[in-house]
């Protein structure tokens, strides 16, 4: 045996080597993904009679049950979708026909690869464009149908209003209200106590984002049932606190910036403290005085 062949073969065990060693951390990396949501459980809550709130990790689900077949808005992430199912066929068999995204992140969008195999996806244009972009998206995760302003989806003996009020949480944000049931999904357009998050650099706006909240209040009653992105299920009373907490933190930060604080010395400073228990461990005081300063 030459000294060629055997230096041919200690490159070829090297290759199988590394193709082995790749797979094998890609599916450890799938494990510890998969361990991740391994005790998360999907809780459900009935509102209407053909309604209801999913919550587990990720934005919370809205559902539509009834002789039409099932609706979901919003589908958390991919490890969670064998979850999602699992409380769905709970209320009543079958997979859903409609998947309405309320914006493109991932802890709202990471179920579509699954869901959208059977399902017809639906969400804003901006949904679409940002999706689509990441090469590693499937097509099966891509909405189907898209608007630019509204689309009524008639089902289940109910008229599903899904409208776009311009750049808030992001620019592709979708607001989902049942006629009848007086029910409302308004995605991260809406975090229950916490400081939301604003994705600028996904086309978001703090003003945008604060007037869009002040549109869908003039739409709802005291009766409303919201669902919010996160958080737990709340009314109109609800969401004019965080409305209140917008505003005050809008013309706060205006102040200190018109003073010429830098952003350094407002973090030291810190939120005005009626709004420090809105702090929670994604958007913390400094990142929303981050957010804040950018965004204004």
């Amino acid at each position: 045996m030459s000294f060629t062949t055997l230096t041919y073969k200690n490159k070829r065990f090297k290759k199988i080597s590394t193709c082995a060693f790749i797979a094998a951390m890609s599916l450890a990396g799938q494990s510890v993904a998969n361990d991740k949501f391994k005790d998360v459980k999907i809780t459900s809550t009935q509102l209407t009679g053909s309604t209801y709130m999913f919550v587990g990790s990720g934005g919370n689900i809205g559902v539509s049950a009834g002789s039409d077949g099932l609706l979901i808005i919003d589908d958390q992430f991919a490890p969670l979708a064998d979850k999602i199912t699992a409380s769905l066929n709970n209320i009543q068999p079958g997979t859903p026909k409609y998947i309405v995204n309320t914006h493109y992140h991932g802890d709202h969008t990471g179920g579509n690869a699954h869901f959208g195999q059977k399902g017809t996806i639906v969400a804003h244009h901006n949904v679409l464009k940002r999706l689509s972009s990441d090469s590693n998206t499937p097509s099966s995760a891509l909405p189907v149908i898209t608007f630019s302003d509204h689309i009524s989806i008639h089902f289940n003996q109910d008229t599903l209003d899904v409208f776009h009020l311009g750049p808030g949480h992001t620019d592709g944000d979708s607001v989902v209200r049942w006629e009848k049931a007086n029910v409302i999904h308004m995605g991260d357009l809406f975090f229950k106590d916490r400081f939301p998050y604003i994705d600028l650099n996904g086309g978001g706006s703090v003003v945008g984002y604060r007037d869009n909240v002040a549109s869908v209040i003039a739409k709802i009653d005291k009766n409303t049932q919201i669902i919010p992105g996160h958080g737990d299920l709340a009314n109109k009373d609800d969401l004019l606190k965080f409305k209140h907490m917008l505003d005050d933190s809008i013309n706060w930060m205006r102040a200190k910036k018109a003073h010429g604080h830098s952003l350094e010395d407002i973090k030291k400073m810190g939120v005005p403290e009626e709004y420090k228990t809105w702090s929670w461990a994604f958007i913390n005081q400094d990142k929303w005085i981050e957010t804040l300063y950018q965004g204004l």
